[in-house]
């Protein structure tokens, strides 16, 4: 066995020394959240964290696999701001042929689902064929994207037609037993990425990239191939979280997605994956964005903090979660 072998592998069993602490952190924040209000465990609350923190989630399970991999996006906030704006402009474009119904819903979810993949194409091309850094390549697409959607609205706002808008709102208000659409969403997306995370080959795969890419292409593991599939993914779910968050405003425009790139890394980092690649945990990522959801949720119940810092208590708490992990590295 080699040292670098023997140095992969102890990476990969680190991560589970620290199994319990996110566990515990959402535990103790739903006891303090208790103690602090009575309408915190209530019924309408909870279905409000939980619908409102499904966007986030379901971007952040893809940045899971994508960090995994040893990639990151900064690109996903600004991805979703730019394909709402495009998803809005087709519907509203097809209305007078279409008209109000399921087929109009039906396009715009398509041209979703087909924009976040070619924008994670794109980042993944950039990153895996001309060999840019992922920080530089993602950073750069997150003005592009940013910039086109302020285009696209003369940099206003750009809203769906009121009537379209009426239809589609049962998609974020409504859903199965009391469970909201989006709700339902995001737990189908952590079901299947952590089947692909810990079960599939695919998973095994983004885990040996991450971990050393050499050693993976000893190992017969296409490196490239295996992260331009991890943004691909990115940009899938970024549609899928797009297609939800539609039709909770029936708008897009230059500060739609704001800080999403943000909360979504925090909530993986926090969950336990390793930001420098080499270990992922979907349902890790499932319990950050809920720390995350949760910790905004008090503030705004309590009044403790304004709302407008809560970018930079995200901040602390990924810098936070990356010292922990060097600590529990050196110790291990």
């Amino acid at each position: 066995m080699t040292t670098e072998t023997l140095k992969t592998g102890a990476r990969r069993t680190l991560p589970s020394m620290s199994v319990l602490g996110p566990v515990i952190a959402l535990v103790v924040l739903v006891v303090i959240g208790a103690a602090m209000n009575s309408n915190f465990l209530g019924a309408a609350n909870i279905s409000n964290v939980l619908a409102r923190s499904a966007f986030i989630g379901i971007i952040a399970v893809g940045m899971t696999f994508v960090i995994t991999a040893g990639g990151l996006d900064l690109s996903v906030g600004s991805m979703a701001a730019f394909i709402a704006g495009l998803m809005i402009l087709v519907m509203n474009a097809a209305l007078p042929t279409l008209g109000v119904g399921v087929p109009i819903i039906l396009l715009g979810m398509a041209v979703a689902l087909v924009a976040g993949i070619l924008a994670g194409l794109l980042n993944g091309f950039l990153i895996t064929t001309l060999g840019i850094e992922a920080f530089i390549v993602t950073l750069g697409t997150m003005g592009i994207y940013r910039s086109l959607v302020t285009w696209l609205a003369d940099g206003g706002t750009l809203s769906l037609d009121f009537g379209l808008r009426t239809f589609y709102r049962p998609v974020y208000y409504e859903g199965i037993l009391g469970i909201s659409w989006p709700i339902i969403v995001f737990a189908l997306m952590v079901i299947i990425g952590e089947i692909l995370m810990s079960r599939s080959r695919f998973g095994r795969h983004c885990a040996a990239t991450g971990s050393s890419e050499h050693v993976a292409h000893y190992s017969n593991v296409n490196v490239n191939r295996t992260r331009l599939l991890t943004y691909a993914m990115l940009g899938m779910l970024v549609g899928v979280a797009t297609i939800m968050y539609v039709p909770r405003l029936g708008s897009a425009s230059a500060s739609t997605g704001v800080l999403w790139e943000l909360e979504a890394i925090a909530a993986v980092i926090i969950g336990g994956t390793i930001l420098k690649g080499g270990f992922g945990r979907v349902w890790g990522t499932v319990i950050g964005v809920l720390i995350l959801s949760l910790i905004d949720n008090i503030l705004n119940l309590t009044d403790l903090v304004s709302p407008y810092l809560n970018g930079a208590i995200q901040g602390v708490i990924i810098i936070l979660a990356v010292i922990l992990q060097r600590e529990a590295k050196a110790k291990g």
